[in-house]
């Protein structure tokens, strides 16, 4: 898995999500439960993960959507 995108923004997390969701490509959401050790201040990014192989395709939808990739 390759990481897509890290934000503390849970709007952008979920935007990305609906995007890919609507593209079939499938994503991961890491960390969601370290909000735990920060207090639940969202200081703490959580992470975007896509498989390898879908990585160039996630990466142009979120481009085509001025959301930013995590190189």
């Amino acid at each position: 898995m390759k990481e897509l995108l890290r934000s503390t923004d849970p709007t952008q997390m979920a935007f990305a999500q609906a995007l890919l969701q609507g593209e079939d490509i499938d994503c991961f959401e890491m960390d969601v439960n370290m909000s735990v050790l920060d207090g639940s201040l969202g200081i703490l990014p959580r992470r975007l993960m896509v498989r390898d192989d879908d990585f160039d395709a996630a990466a142009e939808v979120m481009r085509d959507n001025g959301l930013p990739v995590t190189s």
